[in-house]
């Protein structure tokens, strides 16, 4: 019916949304609660459990207030969510302990020993991932290292999605997207979790939930997530894949051709091309990225993931409201981001490059080192704040060129999406140092839409995920943003330094992990 009411749940790390979609993929409101997290001085980063619940149904609650009748309109309900980390429950249903985001790094030495073990080759060859320190396989071996009472006392781990999904249906379950790469199979998209035998933590298999396919399988809404949600019980629950999926789906990166990049510039970076079926995924030497299956049959999205993207811009705005503050003058982020664009443009490019690896937990692709830390090279008198802003948007261009690279040939054409594809600049940097036009997808909640698809799928209103796509997502591509050819010839000539400086800088890096070390000590 014209009338009928999707609705896409996306937990993100800072802010968790429920949207509203028509079945045609029109988005209709949007309800939004802003997320926090904890920083510990040990290299944790977590997240209380029950809140993020507490907010998501807030979130459903309030979408109640924007759209008439919801209650009676809602044909289905997916939820996608944050990727990676530890969400643990207990026997009782509670959390076992807060939760361990994506951008925790104490398992990070766990992890690089991994990668240097004989196991990591045939682990790399199973999951075609690379192992770093926010996946869940290295922290449950931290957990059985350092807390085993925390292991012994939880019944199931989980991701942020699967947790959500637990507290709207009771069903304690996982999606093929994220139980591959972390221990599965790509071929077969079943578990595989012969890592956690050579991280000595095989007590940890039992926390394993079953997998399930999303596109295929709903569960209803419980009688206590219907009284907290104020929705009806047995309302179709879909559980999604993880959010950079399910962002993909909803930026486009559907494209039996294997010509079109999707990248999303949020929070964290990431970079994917489809691989339309199992033979045609393409690993690297240096065994690091993604493999994860994509919710169309024998489909897998192969990326490559920067552990920082935006929060590269974000720490340079907070330098600028420091200093504003110290003086006495209040600035919030959005004051100092109005006209950067502008600014930046008009200062000269290519004079200072920037890596941007301003996560703690180091660097995941197309290289992994949890050492790497971001850096400019080539300051000179007389630059200034507009200077090195320009360098962090060129250096978020490059790091997409270095994923890109790693698998395989540029794409010939890229979705770009996440909040960094609002600039202007940016798409511009994007489509110069990959050499290919840039789209945008007109909406912004592409990871909620891509979930919402997959209801779409699932309850039959789609025969399948390309008609599906050719509804939701053509109609809502941006114009394109092409490469400027002066721009792609700066970025031809200084993407090798790019590349020759970082390689250059790891045994600095871990002279400078190792100092750090000893001071924490």
């Amino acid at each position: 019916m014209s009338d009928d009411v999707i609705i896409g749940i996306d937990a993100g790390t800072s802010v968790i949304k429920s949207v509203a979609f028509s079945t045609r993929g029109e988005q209709l409101a949007v309800a939004a609660i802003a997320n926090g997290y904890k920083t510990l001085k040990n290299g944790g980063v977590e997240q209380d459990m029950a809140r993020t619940w507490k907010d998501a149904a807030q979130t459903l609650r309030d979408l109640a207030d924007k759209i008439d009748n919801l209650n009676h309109r809602v044909v289905a309900i997916a939820v996608t969510g944050q990727g990676d980390g530890m969400w643990l429950i207990d026997k009782g249903g509670e959390p076992a302990a807060p939760a361990w985001l994506w951008l925790d790094s104490r398992a990070a030495s766990i992890a690089e020993d991994f990668t240097r073990s004989d196991a990591y080759p045939a682990h790399y060859e199973r999951t075609g991932t690379g192992v770093n320190a926010c996946q869940q396989n290295v922290q449950l071996a931290w957990l059985k290292r350092n807390a085993p009472d925390v292991l012994a006392a939880a019944h199931s781990a989980h991701h942020c999605k699967d947790w959500l999904y637990f507290k709207l249906t009771g069903e304690r379950v996982c999606d093929p997207s994220e139980a591959n790469f972390t221990f599965g199979n790509y071929r077969t998209r079943q578990y595989a979790p012969e890592i956690l035998d050579a991280l000595a933590a095989p007590e940890a298999k039992r926390l394993l939930p079953p997998i399930i396919e999303g596109t295929e399988v709903a569960h209803g809404l419980s009688l206590d997530a219907a009284a907290a949600t104020g929705l009806a019980a047995g309302t179709p629950m879909v559980l999604g894949y993880v959010d950079v999926v399910c962002t993909a789906l909803g930026g486009g990166l559907f494209d039996r051709e294997g010509r079109v990049g999707c990248s999303i510039a949020g929070s964290t970076g990431m970079h994917m091309r489809l691989a339309p079926s199992v033979d045609a995924v393409r690993l690297n030497e240096e065994r690091t990225g993604y493999t994860m299956a994509f919710p169309a049959p024998g489909m897998l999205a192969q990326m490559q993931s920067n552990m920082a993207s935006t929060l590269n811009i974000d720490w340079m705005l907070d330098l600028g409201r420091d200093v504003l503050a110290s003086q006495g003058v209040e600035r919030s982020r959005r004051d100092l981001i109005e006209g950067i664009d502008e600014r930046i443009l008009e200062r000269p490019g290519g004079r200072l490059l920037y890596h941007p690896y301003i996560s703690q937990a180091g660097e995941r692709g197309p290289f992994l080192d949890a050492g790497a830390r971001a850096q400019f090279t080539g300051l000179e008198a007389g630059m200034g704040y507009a200077d090195l802003m320009r360098a962090v948007f060129e250096g978020l261009s490059l790091a997409a060129r270095d994923c890109y690279a790693a698998m395989g040939p540029l794409p010939k054409d890229v979705r770009l999406t996440g909040g960094g594809a609002r600039s202007n600049a940016l798409r511009l940097l994007f489509a110069s140092a990959l050499n290919a036009p840039v789209r945008s997808v007109q909406r912004e909640e592409a990871g909620a839409a891509g979930a919402a698809m997959m209801a779409c799928v699932q309850q039959k209103i789609y025969p399948s995920m390309e008609s599906c796509a050719a509804h939701w997502v053509e109609p809502a591509l941006g114009p394109e943003t092409k490469p400027d050819a002066a721009l792609a010839r700066m970025f031809d000539e200084i993407y090798p330094i790019y590349k020759e400086t970082r390689e250059r800088m790891r045994p600095i890096w871990r002279a400078l992990q190792t100092a750090r070390q000893f001071d924490d000590a």
